[in-house]
């Protein structure tokens, strides 16, 4: 049955830029991240993959305000710093501490192309307080994400950190670190980080209507039409469509069995 939505998914045309380039490319969306204010001082961190044993990381203890292409440091699969190429080796430069994060998600998802971790506060707020971003409230969120799950707390930097993405990365895009902030992943850098800005605006409107008291979540026969158009043009992973129409069907909070908002009329 046609859901009579009249847009479609994009498929980009893959891709493959220089090294030069995704370094410019970071450093762009480093400059945004703290524009936006999702990373402060030294916070966040952003990878880009540059062929199948290789990536590009932020350093460590670097503002993404100042942060320099020259400074990017480059690593293997197993986060180990190798070569710099024409760029010359930077001595004492180390790559980000979240590093073991971002190897993570590029082990189970080979598709993904760059990961950014940033601390978006209303969405860290939001998993303090226990509420998920809810799908259930936005149709851009199941469009565009199906679901965005929040993980297990996990100690910031430790190996347990990566652990409690390793199933939710291989059916979702953008993930809430419980109280501690967010991966969103992409087929390019700046997908990646569109990715987080669209995470925050759903957490800004969730946290706003939790403020205000009362929502209207979606009736289920429209739920319905847009977990339809997801699985028409193929968004959905594995187990996913049914996440989807079970999270919108009770509008659950994180940890509780009742509704996320008190249903008004």
């Amino acid at each position: 049955m046609s859901t009579l939505i009249r847009y479609e998914a994009g498929k980009k045309p893959v891709r493959r830029p220089t090294e030069q380039q995704l370094r410019q490319e970071i450093i762009q969306v480093c400059r945004l991240l703290h524009q936006k204010d999702y990373c402060l001082a030294t916070d966040g961190n952003v990878s880009a993959r540059l062929d199948t044993e290789s990536f590009l990381v932020t350093p460590s203890g670097y503002s993404k305000a100042l942060v320099q292409a020259n400074q990017l440091v480059t690593v293997d699969a197993s986060g180990q710093v190798v070569g710099q190429g024409k760029y010359g080796p930077q001595r004492g430069l180390r790559p980000s501490s979240e590093i073991l994060l971002h190897l993570e998600a590029y082990r189970q998802r080979p598709d993904v192309q760059a990961v950014v971790h940033a601390h978006p506060p209303v969405a860290i707020a939001l998993s303090i307080a226990g509420y998920d971003v809810a799908p259930c409230l936005l149709p851009d969120v199941i469009l565009y994400f199906g679901m965005v799950p929040t993980t297990e707390y996990a100690t910031p930097a430790s190996a347990e950190g990566a652990k409690v993405i390793t199933d939710l990365i291989t059916r979702y895009d953008a993930l809430v670190l419980q109280r501690h902030g967010s991966v969103t992943v992409g087929s390019s850098v700046v997908e990646a980080y569109l990715r987080l800005e669209k995470l925050e605006q759903a957490a800004l409107i969730t946290k706003t209507v939790i403020e205000l008291g009362r929502a209207r979540p979606f009736p289920p026969d429209e739920v319905e039409k847009l977990a339809q158009w997801r699985s028409q043009q193929g968004l959905n992973r594995p187990g996913q469509d049914e996440e989807i129409r079970g999270a919108c069907g009770v509008c659950s909070a994180a940890g509780s069995g009742g509704c996320l908002f008190p249903q008004t009329r």
